[in-house]
């Protein structure tokens, strides 16, 4: 039957998992760190998951689909009633994780000394044409790497100009500003430093989509960071 249902622009999916929360009748699930409509016959078409979507990767359309079964999900729930899932079922980079202390290093002569070489970092207040983006090399980091990575100063900012930003928390996509500073400033090369949690790839990708808009072509490299501080790739 032709009706209307959810669809879920993977594309737009940050992973937060808000919209899985929100379905009553769980036809919405997280794969591979990406929401997706599991069954159409558990979606009733009424669209709770829309509001809670922060990226606004759902939207109604009308194709052929199961008709909604109520007697389906509410044995869904009964089922997930009587074998629950494991406590937390929601977005990956929420999940609370704790990690063992490491052995300190031994007491360094003098304090290490920022790299932060220009204000303000975030990127939503970075001015477009600020000077300090002549010729620079360009870190752009989810808020998160400094303090999972120890050492981030040192081998991520230094001679570098540094912008940070939070795609899951920050209203907004990065894609454009950085498009414009990208476009109109002599950038050198751009470095993107993000968390291994699904929902930092919103950052990555705005970066790739900024310099595909820019119509440059600079040299750029992703580094991905574990939540217990190592560089995956």
């Amino acid at each position: 039957m032709i009706r209307k249902i959810i669809e879920i622009n993977e594309e737009k999916c940050n992973g937060c998992g808000l919209c899985a929360q929100a379905c009553h009748e769980g036809a919405i699930g997280m794969v591979n760190g990406k929401a997706k409509l599991l069954r159409d016959d558990y979606c009733d078409g009424l669209g709770d998951c829309l509001p809670a979507c922060p990226t606004g990767a759902i939207t109604f359309v009308e194709r052929e689909a199961a008709a909604y079964d109520e007697a389906a999900v509410l044995a869904n729930k009964e089922k997930q009633h009587a074998h629950p899932a494991p406590a937390f079922s929601g977005c990956p980079g929420s999940q609370a994780r704790q990690f063992a202390k490491r052995q300190e290093d031994s007491p360094s002569a003098a304090p290490a000394k920022t790299q932060l070489s220009q204000w303000p970092v975030q990127i939503q207040l970075a001015p477009v044409n600020a000077p300090y983006f002549d010729q620079a090399n360009l870190l752009i980091a989810a808020d998160c790497c400094a303090y999972a990575y120890g050492d981030f100063h040192n081998q991520f900012m230094k001679n570098k100009i540094t912008l940070i930003g939070c795609p899951k928390l920050d209203p907004i996509d990065y894609t454009e500003k950085l498009t414009e500073i990208i476009k109109q400033n002599e950038i050198k090369s751009v470095t993107v430093a993000r968390m291994e949690v699904p929902c930092c790839g919103g950052i990555e990708a705005a970066v790739k989509n900024a310099l595909q808009a820019s119509g440059k072509f600079l040299p750029w490299q992703v580094v991905t960071i574990s939540t217990d501080g190592r560089i995956l790739d």
